[in-house]
């Protein structure tokens, strides 16, 4: 029986300009699309009579006004998938919301729409009204909580370990495509090259070896892979994080550590001194309210995020990512005196000779 599978909308690998070290364009490609560590992600679930949108019916093409609203049972199986991604010990955390301007996450219960999920930070691309990821049938069905793992596996930066280059897979081509043009998919052919047979950059892949028990990998049945042989008779992962995908993981949103973020000081710049993947934090207190710029220096690729404390939780506010380019990353936000900002500074690489610091002015 063919397995229900996550349905990935089609996009193309970060383009960077042209000429870029080998080294360098390996970096920003592969942390293109992942979180500053330290980052809370709210997340909401629509819950309005008027959330939905028309889709047509995958076995008939008929189409029909489908809610995008999920009972209880479906909810509390994603929050205890949330929960168990955070109980990881990793870095980035999941608060529920109960406002969709609040979230960066914002999930649907669109029968008929598949299961999906934008990759990292995507998803701040998304308009406020918009899903950044559904599920498309019963998460309660035994088997099936491995699909909400596996869309916040996406929500946080990995990508379909069957497509990784290191896999090895040979297809079957035409019978991937016969069997995923049935029910219950009903894939077109460019949908299932997308998401199935395409293999993805090296530098995007979760790690340099495959995992066939990742949650990130689908299940496949008998006849479709040809190589590696012991999966002719088909690809079975159990459904559950894998060692690989806890390693992964933690090594891109390691524990918080305990001496805490540096103060940044207007007018006073601070060396990085960063490695390639490593992070800065930064608390900024304004002395006055007014516009301020916050910004790197030194030949190096960075993204600068800037988020104010509510509460003792840091909300998102602006970023800015300079990968690729001759510039450094440098954002513009008004910050008011009494309250209390984050800043945090991720390096993709040092591309120069000199030393690269961060300053606020």
């Amino acid at each position: 029986m063919t397995a229900r599978y996550c349905s990935l909308a089609q996009q193309s690998v970060p383009a960077f300009a042209p000429g870029l070290a080998a080294e360098r364009l390996r970096a920003l490609i592969g942390g293109s699309r992942m979180w500053v560590n330290g980052t809370v992600l709210h997340y909401y679930f629509f819950d309005r009579d008027g959330d939905g949108s028309v889709i047509p019916d995958p076995g008939t093409g008929r189409s029909g006004h489908v809610p995008w609203v999920g009972g209880k049972e479906q909810r509390d199986v994603v929050r205890e998938c949330f929960q168990e991604w955070q109980d990881l010990g990793i870095g980035v955390s999941f608060v529920e919301v109960g406002e969709r301007s609040e979230a960066e996450l914002r999930v649907g219960f669109q029968l008929g729409d598949g299961s999906w999920s934008h990759i990292g930070k995507d998803a701040l691309g998304v308009g406020l009204n918009e899903r950044t990821m559904n599920f498309g049938w019963d998460l309660t069905v035994p088997g099936e909580r491995g699909t909400a793992l596996h869309e916040i596996g996406h929500a946080l930066g990995m990508l379909h370990e069957h497509q990784s280059p290191f896999a090895g897979i040979h297809w079957d081509d035409e019978a991937v495509y016969t069997d995923l043009a049935g029910p219950p998919n009903y894939w077109s052919r460019d949908r299932t090259f997308f998401n199935i047979l395409r293999k993805l950059d090296p530098d995007e892949v979760n790690g340099s070896v495959w995992d066939p028990h990742s949650i990130m990998e689908y299940p496949f049945s008998a006849g479709l892979i040809l190589e590696p042989e012991q999966f002719r008779a088909g690809l079975n992962p159990p459904g559950v994080l894998s060692k690989a995908d806890k390693e992964f993981v933690l090594r891109w949103y390691p524990p918080a550590g305990t001496a805490g973020p540096r103060e940044l000081v207007p007018f006073r710049s601070v060396p990085l001194r960063l490695g390639p993947a490593e992070q800065a934090d930064f608390v900024v207190e304004p002395p006055e309210t007014r516009t301020y710029t916050l910004g790197t220096f030194g030949d190096s690729d960075a993204v600068v995020v800037v988020f104010e404390e509510r509460d003792g939780e840091p909300r998102y506010m602006t970023a800015e990512d300079d990968g690729g380019t001759p510039h450094n990353a440098t954002v513009r936000a008004r910050l008011v005196k009494g309250r209390r900002y984050v800043v945090r500074v991720r390096l993709y690489a040092n591309w120069g000779s000199g030393e690269t610091a961060v300053m606020c002015w």
